[in-house]
């Protein structure tokens, strides 16, 4: 059976434990074909080429952004890549060919990236389209690098392995992206070779352009529908779990063995990806399986998502959230009975393109929850000019998710549980298809909410 596997960057960082567990393990001879491993970029390497996704920390691309210099920052990512490359000496990497290949491309990305620049400083032409070339080509360098480290170091060990670069780099024939892989795989013969394709992918609407940092994800499960696989599977550091294990505590916490891909986009709204939203869709739509394992535990069958799946006794399978949130108070005494409110409001947030994680009415004030990064100073005083009172908080949610959680009682517990813990619910809500219940609160009571919810559960077993 194809499949088509994702490796993430922190376990590509770790590329001897998964040529160990994910590509040999208990597999000889022909089973060890007849798989397409999309990589990522080792770990941090994208965050130097962009911004650390975490704490927006500046990267290449913010240097071209500003008309400052990028060289210096450029020769350092070599050095950093080289260093990469001698950690995967002694695993066969070919050092004298993976140095060559790194400095050949950055070499001429640097090119690019000096036409891109002067143009740019011309002042004759939209930045936006020149500045979004930066930061395609400078994402494309990341995947570009692991992909050929990792597929010279299984041709040294005697495995037939193929390396698809849907970077693009060196090809100007204008594909979108789904031509691109279309193209790229249809005269390879999947029985006798692995294949290993970079996470990103070059098409004329831009892969970055339309789907950011999760781009690599999107390029996983574009291919998966390109081939047809039945199932196909992420491999991550961790397990998908009922709740954090570094929170709760590794024994107070389970491995979430079924799920489905509505959940999967519950949690991907709180920022618990066990896939990006906009590469979950595909797959869902096409009845592909897909499974979340851990790199280290190649033993443990993971979570299966599903598209069906519905488990057969009530229970909340995850209880997670995020701290990272600001909550929106807009409040009108006109508002009561005025039709349209709502509508100026999300007017509002979508002019600015912002998306909010929560939202809750009464008669005269509407709450809208959104992420921290998105807050924009502009947007509130739109607000404030079209209504009498607006109030900004830093808040936390934690969410109860699962795929039959509609149980009598399951608000009283949770209730129960913050209040024996004396933290206050700010807010909360849920939609009729009872996946996701939602509890608002102050941010410092972030952590106790997740231990006394979960505490409170008991999660099980499937």
């Amino acid at each position: 059976m194809l499949t088509v596997e994702k490796i993430g960057g922190t376990s590509m960082s770790a590329l001897g434990d998964v040529i160990q567990n994910i590509i040999l393990y208990k597999r000889t001879g022909d089973e060890l074909y007849n798989r397409i491993f999309v990589v990522s970029a080792f770990s941090g390497v994208t965050n130097l080429l962009l911004e650390n996704k975490k704490t927006g920390e500046p990267g290449v691309y913010h240097r071209i952004a500003k008309h400052q210099d990028f060289h210096r920052p450029l020769n350092n990512l070599i050095i950093k890549l080289k260093q990469i490359n001698k950690q995967y000496k002694g695993l066969g990497l070919d050092l004298a060919a993976a140095d060559s290949f790194i400095e050949r491309h950055v070499h001429d990305a640097r090119g690019y990236l000096e036409n891109l620049s002067d143009v740019l400083a011309s002042g004759y032409v939209n930045s936006q389209g020149i500045l979004q070339a930066a930061r395609e080509i400078l994402a494309s360098i990341g995947e570009s690098h692991s992909a050929f480290v990792f597929t010279n170091i299984l041709q040294n060990m005697g495995i037939r392995a193929t390396l698809v670069d849907l970077s693009g780099f060196y090809d100007h024939k204008p594909y979108t992206i789904d031509q691109r892989i279309k193209h790229a795989f249809k005269d390879i013969d999947f029985t006798k070779t692995i294949c290993i394709a970079t996470g990103y992918t070059k098409g004329t609407e831009g892969i970055m352009r339309e789907f950011d940092r999760g781009y690599s994800e999107v390029t996983f499960s574009k291919i998966a529908v390109a081939v047809k696989a039945p199932e196909v599977i992420i491999h991550k550091e961790y397990h998908l779990c009922s709740a954090d294990p570094v929170m709760v505590g590794v024994d107070n916490c389970i491995p979430v063995g079924y799920t489905n891909y509505d959940v999967a986009d519950q949690l991907a709204d709180v920022g618990m990806e066990a896939i990006h939203p906009k590469a979950s869709k595909p797959l869902e739509i096409n009845n592909i399986h897909l499974r979340i394992k851990n790199t280290f535990e190649p033993e443990h069958p993971g979570t299966l998502i599903t598209q069906d799946y519905v488990c057969k006794h009530k229970r909340v399978e995850v209880i997670t959230g995020t701290d990272k949130l600001v909550m929106i108070d807009i409040y009108d005494p006109l508002m009561v009975g005025n039709v349209g409110t709502d509508l100026q409001i999300m007017q509002v947030f979508y002019d600015f393109k912002t998306s909010y994680n929560f939202k809750a009415t009464s008669a005269n004030s509407i709450s809208i929850v959104i992420w921290e990064k998105d807050y924009n100073k502009k947007l509130i005083q739109l607000l404030q000019d079209k209504f009498e009172k607006v109030t900004v908080e830093k808040v936390a949610i934690v969410c109860l998710i699962g795929s039959n959680i509609d149980q009598p009682g399951l608000l009283a517990k949770s209730a129960a549980a913050f209040a024996d813990n004396h933290i206050n619910i700010k807010s909360a809500g849920f939609a009729l298809r009872k996946v996701n219940i939602q509890f608002i609160i102050a941010r410092e009571d972030f952590k106790a909410s997740i231990i006394a919810l979960n505490k409170a559960m008991s999660p099980q077993p499937d």
